[in-house]
């Protein structure tokens, strides 16, 4: 029997919570949070943020008017209230399934989602861009974005906020901060003073007491400046939000996150109130599921689970690529110059026991890619070996440092890419899917692809000795496909690696690829046809010489990459082979030119062409004519 939700399901948009009391908002409230652990206890997804931002969303929807006022959600790690709010409920079951609900903010899904977001640290600036636009049509919406307190330590989140402070428009940020619990110095007093400070008499005082400071003789100007912050900090603890004054924001808090009766009054009056706001929120994460609570961290994302014993599904299975970097490195510590930096993903990127046995020699810089690549070049100009382990993904972050600060540089930084290819259920945001097409062009870097654990294993042992420049290895999520032999060649720099050999087609695997080569191989000799497959390794250098040495052996060559085409590796085949004057048909499959939707891992393969069925087909129509034509050579005339 399914869940029933007597408050939340009368909820299709955020403007019929305007009318309700503080205890119906409270109703509404419990069930969103129940809500969530009944649906996310199904389908997995982002769980302690989400129970931990529950009142604040129900608050600020109560006091902000949606549409024309929009709200723009720092990644979906806590907008999974939003959606239930905004019209989802029905369709909240199919929170990032195949073809159902996205796990993030998207544009296309819902008209309330005013922004698409799944990386960190773009609300502020996201919102900031939208309040502009509001003000050049002449129009008086509010925009609030809110944000983490993780994405609120991005950079790219600090030259949001100097902007927006030093452009005087009216922007309501919220900061959701959940990285403590609500402390003592949040208890009444306080909360009644981030009450009063949210007043629009207050705050109208303030103005005026500034106005008055514009107008006198300079020297008494410079005296007076202070007179509106002192009007507005008499209520509020000593030295909170300084920082945010200081950038052109009017402070309102601490407040705690929980407290509905309190979070409704402030958002009413923010609501009233012109220029830049900031509101900070205390919550905490898990918040009313104990097991979340007491470690927000472990159920931060979550597979599905029971929510009565609280146990989650096992996931053991064969060895995953991310386990074998996570051992591969605590070897790798036995050279005393191997550092370890992750951006804010220890668990995802497998650095968490090299940081607990290492603690020294390990750095989380939190939600700054930008700054653990350059991070990187300084150590490795220091003399340092530093091992960079970020996704794929958020790697495009930080382009222009790796070109600019590694690459230019010939700096030995070794960057070690995560969840490269299609990653499943967390989408085209998360979908590693343009590594090769964006490091592929940088003049220096080695790039390299792993069949299985234990090669990558091999490249991080290669890594540590490797000092000449730096290198970037990419492997997907997951584990290997366990057809593949376990016999494997040495590595070899710059060589890949003959699997097979075969004299009908060949098939040239990078990664991920090889396990389905080596099945579609299968299929093709039980056919009666020969397939080579080669497991190419390095991608740059690459190995010209075998792929050559097969592309005058066979009748055809079929690369299998889990990157787009533009720039992959496909097209540097085809280009070697057509540098070399050879006759060879090349067949590329690859990902598609659009941005690939989320749904399990094989699903999506298949729908991309990148199954053993689409293998075999692309030999087979290779080979096909020119077996008709050799056919037709050898039958007698009439």
């Amino acid at each position: 029997m399914e869940p029933v939700y007597p408050h939340l399901s009368r909820i299709a948009r955020p403007e019929q919570l305007h009318g309700l009391s503080v205890k119906e908002l409270q109703e509404v409230a419990r069930e969103v949070r129940r809500a969530i652990v009944d649906h996310v206890s199904r389908t997995g997804g982002h769980f302690s943020s989400n129970l931990g931002t529950v009142e604040l969303t129900v608050a600020l929807y109560s006091a902000f008017r949606l549409p024309p006022d929009q709200v723009v959600w720092d990644t979906g790690h806590q907008a999974y209230p939003h959606k239930l709010l905004t019209g989802r409920l029905e369709r909240f079951g199919t929170l990032r399934k195949h073809k159902g609900l996205s796990g993030f903010l998207r544009r296309e899904e819902s008209e309330f989602d005013a922004f698409g977001a799944g990386h960190a640290g773009t609300a502020i600036s996201a919102a900031l861009g939208l309040a502009l636009a509001r003000d050049l049509r002449g129009e008086t919406h509010r925009v609030a974005a809110v944000t983490g307190d993780a994405s609120i330590g991005s950079g790219m989140s600090w030259e949001a906020l100097n902007h927006a402070g030093d452009s005087g428009t009216s922007l309501t940020v919220v900061l959701n901060d959940n990285r403590m619990s609500i402390a003592p110095n949040v208890g009444a007093l306080t909360q009644y003073f981030a009450r009063l400070r949210s007043r629009p008499l207050v705050q109208g005082l303030a103005q005026r007491a500034k106005g008055v400071a514009q107008r006198l003789p300079g020297p008494v100007t410079r005296v007076a400046s202070g007179l509106r912050h002192s009007v507005t900090h008499y209520f509020a603890p000593e030295h909170t939000g300084t920082i945010f004054e200081e950038l052109g924001f009017e402070y309102i808090g601490p407040i705690d996150g929980h407290d509905l009766p309190v979070l409704v009054e402030v958002f009413r009056n923010v609501a009233e109130l012109k220029g830049p706001v900031f509101v900070h929120a205390l919550t905490v994460k898990g918040k009313g599921f104990e097991l979340a609570e007491e470690d927000s961290r472990k159920w931060h994302g979550v597979g599905p689970f029971d929510p009565e014993s609280c146990e989650m599904k096992s996931s053991k299975g064969p060895r995953t690529f991310t386990q074998a970097f996570s051992d591969a490195m605590l070897d790798a510590a036995q050279d005393p110059a191997v550092v370890a930096i992750t951006a804010a993903m220890p668990d995802g990127t497998g650095l968490t026991a090299f940081g607990a046995r290492h603690p020294g020699r390990y750095h989380d810089v939190g939600i700054a890619e930008q700054h653990a690549v350059t991070l990187a070049a300084g150590m490795a100009a220091g003399g340092l070996k530093p091992f960079c382990a970020i996704y794929s993904t958020f790697l495009q972050r930080a382009f222009d440092q790796v070109l600019h600060d590694v690459c230019l540089q010939r700096l030995p930084v070794r960057f070690f890419l995560d969840r490269a290819g299609l990653v499943g259920d967390d989408g085209p945001t998360h979908h590693g899917a343009f590594d090769v097409s964006y490091l592929g062009p940088i003049p220096n870097l080695v790039l390299m692809a792993p069949r299985d654990p234990d090669e990558l294993a091999e490249m991080v042992r290669l890594a540590v000795a490797y000092d000449e420049g730096p290198l970037a290895v990419r492997y997907p999520r997951g584990s290997a496909d366990p057809s593949l032999p376990e016999r494997r060649a040495p590595i070899a720099f710059g060589r890949a690696e003959l699997l097979a050999d075969g004299r009908d087609v060949a098939l040239v695997a990078v990664g991920s690829m090889v396990g389905v080569a080596w099945r579609a191989a299968q299929r093709l000799r039980e056919q009666g046809l020969e397939a080579a497959v080669l497991n190419a390794r390095f991608l740059k250098p690459m190995d010209r010489e075998a792929i050559l040495r097969l592309a005058r052996g066979t009748r055809g060559v079929v690369v299998l990459e889990e990157n787009v085409g533009w720039g992959g590796f496909g097209e540097r085949v085809r280009e070697a082979i057509a540098e070399a004057g050879l006759s060879c048909p090349v067949r590329a499959l690859s990902l598609p030119d659009a941005f690939v939707e989320h749904g399990p891992q094989d699903v999506l393969r298949a729908e991309c062409g990148l199954s053993v069925e689409a293998a075999v087909e692309a030999s087979l129509a290779l080979i096909r004519p020119r077996a008709a034509v050799d056919a037709s050579e050898r039958s007698p005339s009439p």
